[in-house]
């Protein structure tokens, strides 16, 4: 099968597309043939080797986390799915989803695809949603809570947007100028301009003690402590990119990842099929483009998700 291989860690103009065995799948695994995938952050991490001594991988590695396809054969002791099942499926760092063909788990991670959501939209739903879902697990939202979102145009900040306003929260979200009706049609109340308004200002024009809880998708380590400035007192920032355990103030920091509670996926992808959930696509390449997909995710600012067909 055709493939997209790092066969090193490096600069992602290494990667190519080449030649892989066809997987077969074992035990609670489905084989799937791909028809779209989308890139994610951490595709661009565990090819250039910026997480190597957290997250390792064996090499030639074949990137890509967001499975989107048909299911072609099953391995033993699996239930729920049959040959011929349209599937989505989050792969978490075995990856392979920017081939012809990529093993799933059988489990909590994949997901039957609802006839009103189509391979492009259904590639771009698993990492952005199940993390966005994670984060606000975390924040705990209540009808009428506060809630910023940093980093709001992106694949993941596009869901905790939607997500935290069919919680019940007012929602302040950042973006560029441009941004403004693309995140107000996701759900936002308020839009702050982060090039050119102070965050924590803007918020607190209107949330004068700030926001009971702030989702930062964007900044990592120290930075977070500038997002924490528009926390009130008591609460809370979330972040899937780490950082401190305090703040030299009274606001609590929580950290998580993507999870696959069981039939989380299964509910974002009936959200998405009617409509009631939005999955973004901000740019689309063709297989044969993979690697630029990867290198322009990296270098651009793109709304939304960026998807790969095949």
């Amino acid at each position: 099968m055709k493939a997209l291989l790092a066969r090193s860690y490096g600069p992602l103009d290494q990667l190519e597309i080449g030649e892989a065995p066809r997987p077969a799948p074992g035990p609670g695994q489905l084989l799937v043939r791909l028809e779209a995938a989308a890139v994610n952050p951490v595709d661009v991490a565990l090819v250039t080797g910026r997480l190597r001594a957290e997250l390792p991988v064996r090499h030639p590695f074949i990137p890509g986390v967001d499975v989107s396809g048909v299911v072609e054969a099953l391995g033993e002791d699996v239930t729920g799915f049959a040959v011929g099942d349209a599937v989505i499926a989050w792969n978490g760092v075995p990856s392979g989803a920017f081939a012809e063909y990529t093993l799933v788990p059988a489990n909590g991670a994949a997901a039957v695809r609802p006839a009103g959501l189509d391979a492009r939209h259904g590639a771009a739903l698993p990492t952005g949603a199940l993390t966005a879902s994670a984060l606000l697990d975390e924040a705990g939202l209540k009808p009428g809570s506060t809630l910023l979102v940093v980093g709001a145009t992106g694949g993941l900040g596009g869901y905790a947007v939607q997500l935290a306003k069919r919680a019940g929260a007012t929602v302040f979200a950042t973006g560029r100028d441009g941004d403004g009706d693309y995140l107000r049609a996701l759900g936002a109340d308020e839009v702050v301009d982060y090039t050119t308004e102070d965050v924590t200002t803007r918020v607190r024009e209107r949330a004068p003690e700030g926001v009971d809880v702030v989702i930062d998708v964007a900044q990592a380590g120290p930075a977070l402590a500038a997002s924490a400035a528009a926390a009130k007192p008591g609460g809370l920032v979330v972040s899937p990119l780490g950082g401190p355990p305090s703040f030299d103030r009274d606001v609590t920091a929580r950290y998580t990842g993507t999870t696959t509670p069981p039939g989380r996926l299964a509910e974002l992808a009936g959200l998405a099929a009617t409509g009631a959930l939005r999955p973004e696509i901000g740019a689309e390449y063709p297989f044969a483009e993979a690697r630029r997909a990867l290198t322009d995710f990296a270098g651009r600012h793109i709304r939304g998700k960026v998807v790969i067909t095949f």
